[in-house]
């Protein structure tokens, strides 16, 4: 019988320690090597591990560290890896811990000693950090053109309901008549700010920390400027030690994420309201619902409500990138393995939110008939009785009272403002002649007083939408 020199549950020291195991004398243990890995989900931005990869042998051999043919069989090398992971040939090996000494390990089998030159000058430090920002980078675009798609849809709906009358809100009470276009055009300024504050987060993901090493830097002759170009980014990163550390970006991604998905559940929560039977202002296509195991009848929103339920796993994916920060010091920590995870899933919630928001919108099919008598109930004409008396000299607030009277009566009398007589209303104050009904108390003649920027006149919504269209060529350029 053979023994072994390895502990108990432990694998040997060629399997988990390669690349970094000169310092130890024995093997990691298996469970630790497994708990400590991260390749089972950083390997989705192995493209950009590669293009970084790709871009640092170039500089490389560019300052005159690497020849050229070792640059030209790296590359060439780095291309046949990514060829590889394409076509589900890779093995990813949990005992080589990440991405990036899986894509190196397989490098140096396939070009030998030259594929191990490739971590010259640089860290798992900065080129994780390099990663991150370069997957981050992209995401973020994906993301712009799915907030551009569902905000053209927005404008393309709000664009047939100008004169779609519905009763706007406050405290979920009626309040005034306001146009269902004027309501989607609601929608479309949160998400105009969202992509916003996303190209602006975008600034501060594109900055390179390669170059960086593991915190100090490094003693090759490099030239992070060039590395910088080859990448696309706007600039380096100016400090070696905040460089490696620094998860700002992906906490400001998270927050921007969060501000989207916030704004999305607001949405659901409104569709989810109109769609109810006790609304019944708009239909989503089936192909949007599901239905009950147990009730025929019943056609459920599910996808405002799992969005609505979705914001909250961003809101704490927010919270964990936080919390893992507070309390770090410079520079880099085993604890920054945990920054991916969060990130990950912010991205996908909101990938995948947008899409079905931006598929379920422009299908959306106002109720108009419903809209307009639920907008003659709860006396939504009430202030535009309050300023047609203010117009012929009456103080504002005893406008105020004498409309309140009248709205008393009405509610006594189980009738909308302009379903009293004329006789009724003078009762209050004689200043009230018959124009009122014309000038006053009509829906359309309500919504067509607010003529103004930003008000919701069907003229003024009209405007609105032809400015948002510039708008979004200005903000997608």
């Amino acid at each position: 019988m053979t023994t072994s020199s390895n502990p108990p549950n432990s694998v040997t020291p060629d399997q988990t320690s390669g690349m970094w195991g000169g310092r130890f004398s024995e093997a990691t243990d298996a469970f630790v090597a497994e708990f400590t890995a991260s390749v089972q989900f950083d390997q989705r931005f192995y493209k950009q591990d590669i293009a970084g990869s790709i871009a640092h042998a170039t500089m490389l051999a560019k300052v005159g560290v690497l020849t050229e043919a070792e640059r030209d069989d790296i590359i060439e090398g780095l291309s046949t890896i990514r060829s590889e992971i394409e076509a589900g040939t890779f093995e990813w090996r949990i005992d080589l811990e990440d991405v990036h000494m899986n894509i190196e390990s397989r490098l140096t089998q396939r070009i030998g000693i030259t594929g191990k030159k490739l971590h010259t000058g640089r860290s798992r430090n900065d080129q994780v950090a390099t990663d991150i920002r370069l997957y981050l980078r992209d995401e973020i675009d994906d993301i712009l053109k799915l907030l551009e798609r569902l905000q053209k849809g927005l404008l393309g709906l709000a664009a047939k309901n100008v004169n779609t009358i519905m009763p706007g809100f406050t405290h979920l009470q009626t309040a005034q008549p306001v146009t269902f276009g004027h309501h989607l055009l609601a929608w479309f300024e949160m998400l105009v700010r969202d992509s916003e504050r996303l190209q602006d987060c975008r600034k501060r993901v594109n900055r390179l920390p390669l170059g960086s090493a593991a915190l100090a830097g490094t003693t090759y002759p490099i030239d992070r400027a060039y590395t910088a170009e080859l990448l696309g980014f706007e600039a380096v990163c100016e400090n070696s030690l905040d460089a490696v550390s620094d998860r700002d970006f992906a906490i400001e991604f998270n927050a921007a994420a969060s501000l989207i998905m916030m704004h999305l559940s607001r949405m659901s929560e409104e569709l989810i309201l109109w769609t109810s039977a006790q609304f019944k202002f708009v239909n989503i296509p089936d192909r949007f619902c599901t239905g009950s195991s147990i009730m025929p009848q019943k056609k459920n929103p599910d996808v405002p409500e799992l969005i609505r339920g979705k914001s909250g796993r961003v809101f704490g994916d927010l919270i964990s990138l936080l919390t893992l920060m507070k309390g770090q010091p410079l520079a880099y920590n085993k604890d920054n393995q945990e920054d991916k995870e969060p990130l990950f899933d912010a991205i996908d919630t909101v990938r995948g939110s947008l899409m079905a928001f931006a598929d379920m919108i422009p299908a959306l099919v106002p109720n108009i008939e419903i809209m307009r008598e639920a907008a003659l109930r709860g006396f939504s004409t009430a202030t535009d009785l309050a300023d047609y008396l203010v117009k012929k000299g009456v103080a504002f607030r005893d406008a105020h009272e004498i409309v309140g009277k009248a709205v008393a009566l009405g509610v006594a009398e189980e009738k909308d403002l302009s379903e009293l007589s004329l006789e009724q209303l003078q009762q209050f104050s004689d200043l009230i002649t018959a124009d009122v009904f014309d000038k006053a108390l009509t829906l359309e003649a309500s919504v067509n007083a607010r003529d103004h920027i930003g008000g919701t006149s069907p003229k003024q919504v009209e405007a609105a939408i032809a400015r948002a269209h510039t708008r979004l060529e200005q903000l997608y350029a």
